[in-house]
């Protein structure tokens, strides 16, 4: 029944299926069905869907008799269904552009309420929006949430109704529309200044663990609230207070801070005492912990030189990342990094730079150069080795201030290039604001003495082809 309802090419034709053989007809395939509608309506021409008035296809079939057969077991049955079957009705039901009077959405929207304490994270994640009242759902619901440009217009609708009505909602709401917005890199400023708000008026309340997912997406967007004069200095006298309860959130909240180029002393001097490094040791998160501890180390090394408290002991540090990113393998096939790996092999040889390399403190660099003072490429074999950059398997343990002193001593003759390739996940939604920890990066890299060279996507999809490619590389280089 799945596979012949994907296939149905006509409207007319997933109605057949389904209200002609309800024998055949599990939960699962309702939720298919809704979709399917949703796919053909879209190519056919006529005004939006959830019109409801007659005036074109998606009017017409909203009134069919079979749709209102198909709705009527979705309604009868969904008590039964499981929270899977429950979600993507909802989600298919967004996609049809029902009115939240209607029904269906009512019925799917009460059964979903009423589980809610049953769903999964996923399951919760997808309707979280169900603690809000109905004209919030109905907003949501009319923005055709899953079509083309979806986003765009659920994110209007969302950023227009959350000021007014996030005094009501609960921190677990509010933490979910935070994840939402971090996940889809959504820059909005009444979004997060709202979120920011929330954390001015509530921020004692909340144990640290929702406040690292209220913090995340300033960090991620790379985006200091417009009440971050107060919010900042609030943030630190609750880490000062709740630092112990809660290790691992108190690093990551610090994280989302130092991205932001702000550095918190007198949180700093608890983490990095010899009580909360001995606490996180024997916790079984520790090798997280000292990752993020390695990295705000270093950055406290790099960016915050007035700081005279305790630091990281030596023999804790460890790269933070050992190998590329999780984001970017996954993504590899949307990538231009082979495009550029490619034609870089063609213009300089193999032999001329290495593709992946892990620099201290642990970031990930896509392409890592030499050039000398005439503009040459040299071959790695010709590169001084006290300058070149330790393997990503040997431990952390000399100062980056070192590390610095020995680049800057070849300057003269030698300047590592690191060839920076920034797709599209790289950067904030429908922006060019690189988000919080690639700029992060780009700040640190630069301090320790590489120069770095950015090939956003944004032009690397105007190259066409290899030679295209290496012209382009050869005037950035």
């Amino acid at each position: 029944m799945k596979r012949l309802i994907e296939r149905s090419r006509s409207v007319g034709e997933v109605l057949r299926w389904v209200t002609q053989n309800p024998g055949k007809v599990s939960a699962s395939h309702y939720p298919i069905a809704l979709h399917k509608l949703g796919q053909l309506l879209q190519q056919q021409p006529g005004p939006p869907l959830g019109a409801g008035d007659g005036r074109g296809p998606a009017g017409q079939v909203l009134e069919q008799p079979e749709f209102h057969l198909l709705c009527q077991a979705i309604v009868s049955g969904c008590a039964k269904f499981d929270n899977f079957s429950i979600v993507n009705c909802l989600y298919a039901a967004a996609a049809l552009g029902l009115p939240g009077e209607s029904p269906l959405v009512r019925v799917l929207e009460d059964e979903s309420r009423s589980r809610l304490g049953r769903f999964n994270q996923k399951d919760v994640s997808m309707v979280f929006s169900s603690e809000a009242n109905n004209k919030a759902l109905e907003a949501i619901f009319s923005s055709q949430l899953f079509y083309e440009n979806r986003q765009e217009r659920f994110i209007r609708s969302m950023a227009e109704w959350l000021p007014r009505k996030a005094e009501n909602l609960t921190p677990y709401t509010m933490a979910l529309i935070a994840k939402y917005v971090a996940r889809h890199r959504l820059r909005e400023p009444r979004l997060l200044d709202t979120i920011a708000n929330f954390l001015l008026k509530r921020g004692e309340q909340l144990d640290s663990k929702v406040i690292q997912k209220l913090v995340f997406p300033f960090s991620r967007m790379n985006y200091r609230p417009s009440n971050h004069g107060e919010l900042f200095p609030k943030l630190e006298a609750i880490l000062e207070q709740k630092a112990g309860s809660s290790p691992l959130a108190t690093v990551n909240i610090l994280m989302s801070m130092f991205q932001l180029s702000h550095f918190p002393q007198t949180v700093l001097h608890q983490v990095f005492s010899p009580g909360f490094i001995t606490n996180v040791m024997s916790s079984p998160y520790a090798l997280i912990v000292r990752r993020y501890l390695s990295l705000l180390d270093a950055a406290v090394e790099l960016e915050f030189r007035e700081y005279s408290g305790p630091r990281l002991d030596p023999r804790y540090r460890v790269l933070m990342f050992e190998h590329a990113l999780t984001a970017d393998e996954a993504n590899r096939k949307y990538s231009y990094k082979g495009l550029v790996a490619e034609a870089l092999r063609q213009l300089v040889g193999e032999e001329c730079y290495r593709q992946d390399e892990v620099l201290p403190p642990g970031y990930c660099t896509d392409f890592l150069l030499w050039i000398n003072r005439s503009g040459t490429v040299l071959p790695l074999s010709r590169v001084p080795a006290a300058s070149r950059a330790p393997p990503a398997t040997s431990p952390v343990t000399m100062s980056l201030r070192s590390s610095v002193l020995a680049l800057t001593s070849d300057l003269q003759d030698f300047a590592p290039v690191v060839l920076s390739v920034n797709d599209k996940w790289h950067y904030c939604q429908n922006s060019d604001i690189l988000v919080g920890s690639r700029a992060m990066r780009d700040r640190h890299l630069r301090l320790l003495g590489y120069c770095l060279v950015q090939l956003p996507y944004t032009e690397l999809e105007k190259v066409s082809g290899i030679e295209e490619a290496k012209h382009y590389l050869r005037q950035k280089l």
